[in-house]
């Protein structure tokens, strides 16, 4: 169970939950596993009778209401955890900071000066601000992730399309996953359980390697910083055997993630967006109009993404699992230019984070790492499937102090 039920935050002080006007609240079941928990869900997920919201005032305006409740959302409800809220979204899911240039950016309580990450902006701020015990997000290029470094929480990129995202607002089918967040091992596992398909076993992690090309990417500082956390993992599984993922460069893997995920968004919200024409805050529109003018690109990103595929699947063989920072940034603080944004965080993450997109692997972010004051996510990447396999070193692993 976690600590506390106590919120650290008000509900309205910590801006992550959606306006009244799209707001939500179910109770669960009477028994069931996740009994007495309280949850809450990005608004990207259909909740029955409502209308989605997607991060954006005219997605909420232009949709009809939902006709049946996002099957995630309705397995927490029937292990007999409460709905509270819907959660605030970056606009369209096109962004990682967790600023909305329509609903405000939601408090990260480790410092509010700085942003908690997004695209699942509000699940992430509420978890950590211990408004809910657990929330769902999705995690495209790292929108679950991302926050979960952020704001020092568990955090979980399944397998791809081992947790369905039906119910769910299309945004780069291929890459698309349904993921959780939590403050504690427990409740991130239990969470797990239900939303994880009951496949036979993979085999436990006994072997750790370690993504020497992702870490050299980090300042020195920074890579010190995670020394202790690395340690810890290796009490809690094996010594690690040092590898380099992209013998072409990670920032090449990371131009290949861009390409293939801004094909597939347009495919998706291209004709909305035209119809529509939508107002879009700084970065999330620049981000749109290069997607539209996508071409012939996405031909041979897509061979690229084959064997980015084959050399981690060639990596990652059973009982294996790649150590990597999750991003290699603590949290910017808001409110800088779209540009610096761009460059230093958004592109320089996205080397990292590409790798399990692109193959479509389950990732773990653990709050075991901080740096000046903020927490940094040290990241578990396993092969396909292994996703219960990674919940059970996360078991084992205590988070670093707030």
């Amino acid at each position: 169970m976690p600590e506390s039920n106590q919120p650290a935050l008000s509900r309205e002080a910590s801006g992550a939950f959606c306006p009244e006007d799209n707001q939500i609240a179910l109770s669960g079941a009477a028994e069931g596993d996740l009994a007495g928990l309280r949850f809450a869900a990005k608004d990207v997920f259909d909740i029955a009778g409502t209308k989605t919201g997607n991060g954006h005032p005219d997605w909420l305006r232009t949709q009809e209401p939902a006709d049946r409740t996002a099957p995630a959302v309705q397995r927490m409800l029937d292990a007999g955890a409460d709905l509270v809220g819907k959660t605030i979204a970056d606009e369209l899911c096109y962004s990682l900071t967790g600023e909305n240039y329509h609903y405000g950016t939601p408090v990260n309580v480790h410092d509010p000066r700085r942003v908690p990450g997004g695209s699942s902006s509000g699940s992430a701020s509420a978890t950590a601000a211990g408004l809910v015990d657990f929330a769902l997000g999705t995690d495209c290029g790292g929108s679950v992730r991302v926050p979960a470094s952020y704001c020092g929480l568990y955090g979980m990129r399944p397998t791809h399309g081992a947790v369905t995202a039906a119910g769910v607002v299309p945004f780069a089918p291929s890459l698309d996953c349904v993921g959780w967040f939590a403050r504690d091992p427990d409740t991130f596992a239990r969470v797990g359980k239900l939303l994880l398909p009951d496949d036979p076993p993979a085999e436990p992690v006994t072997r750790l390697l370690l993504a020497e090309d992702a870490f050299a990417l980090l300042d020195p500082a920074l890579r010190q910083a995670f020394a202790a956390s690395i340690v810890q993992v290796e009490a809690a599984v094996a010594p690690t055997t040092p590898v380099t993922l992209a013998e072409d460069g990670l920032d090449q893997w990371s131009e290949t993630f861009r390409t293939v995920q801004a094909g597939e968004i347009w495919a998706s919200l291209g004709d909305w967006i035209e119809a529509v024409k939508p107002r879009f805050g700084p970065g999330v529109s620049e981000r749109f109009a290069a997607a539209k003018l996508l071409d012939q690109d996405a031909i041979e990103a897509a061979k690229q993404r084959l064997a980015i595929r084959a050399r981690l699947n060639g990596l990652l063989t059973p009982g294996a699992a790649i150590l990597m920072p999750t991003v290699p940034r603590i949290a910017p603080l808001r409110n800088l230019a779209a540009a610096e944004v761009e460059v230093a965080y958004r592109h320089a993450a996205m080397n990292l984070l590409c790798c399990a997109g692109l193959a479509g692997l389950p990732q773990i972010s653990l709050p075991l790492a901080t740096h000046e004051g903020m927490p940094i996510g040290l990241s578990l990447l396993g092969p396909r499937g292994s996703d219960r396999a990674l919940l059970a070193v996360a078991a084992r692993l205590a988070p670093a102090p707030a």
